[in-house]
């Protein structure tokens, strides 16, 4: 189906609810369901959905509303999660062996198949069933691990050599959890996690609760 070539950010991530929101209807063995019954479930408006959904086509039945497994399959192949991915990780501290360890994301179709560090403590073990290679070497062996996507959970200081390390084995798409801005070609997609930033948000609100009640 036709779309338009740039959707709004903010429509991607809420897909990411919906999907979610529809894999519990599915898994209840509800079968058809409602943007109004949708909203109630996930906290936003019936118009929201649909003009979200709009962005790529009609999948309503009129009179009938959704049915949930066709639409959970629609918005699945529309993000890319109706396959696996393999990921590529650069960075194995605290944070990084946390992600290596979550098998929630392996629940999601989401691989850490390769791993990358600095560290020559760390450098030729296997982690979780994961080798961690040196980042220098990424560039030549990230195209044969399979990997498209990449995760930076490495010190803002190695941010920038993870990214480069990443872009010159050929990934399109990364995540960092380091905090500053990474710099990219025009084709490589960064998704910027600062989880100081997020604290600061909830800080700012914990500090002025009954401003906001």
């Amino acid at each position: 189906m036709a779309r338009p070539k740039k959707i709004p950010g903010t429509t991607v991530s809420r897909l990411s609810v919906y999907v979610r929101a529809l894999q519990k209807l599915r898994n209840e063995g509800v079968v058809t369901t409602s943007s109004e019954k949708l909203a109630e479930q996930i906290g936003l408006t019936a118009a929201q959905i649909r003009k979200d959904l709009a962005y790529f086509g009609q999948f309503g039945v009129p009179g009938r509303g959704y049915y949930v497994e066709n639409l959970y399959n629609e918005i699945a192949t529309i993000l890319g999660i109706n396959r696996r991915w393999e990921v590529a990780l650069a960075g194995v501290g605290y944070l990084g062996y946390a992600l290596l360890a979550y098998n929630g994301f392996k629940k999601q179709g989401f691989d850490v198949v390769i791993a990358f560090d600095k560290d020559p403590a760390k450098i030729g073990q296997t982690w979780e069933g994961v080798k961690i290679y040196d980042v220098a070497e990424a560039p030549s062996v990230l195209p044969e691990s399979g990997a498209e996507i990449g995760i930076i959970a490495v010190p803002a200081a190695g941010a920038q050599e993870a990214c480069d390390a990443f872009v010159s084995g050929g990934l399109k798409s990364i995540l960092s959890f380091a905090p500053g801005r990474v710099i990219t070609p025009p084709y490589v997609t960064v998704k910027r996690v600062d989880l100081a930033m997020e604290l600061e948000w909830l800080s700012y609100y914990a500090t002025n609760a009954g401003e906001h009640g």
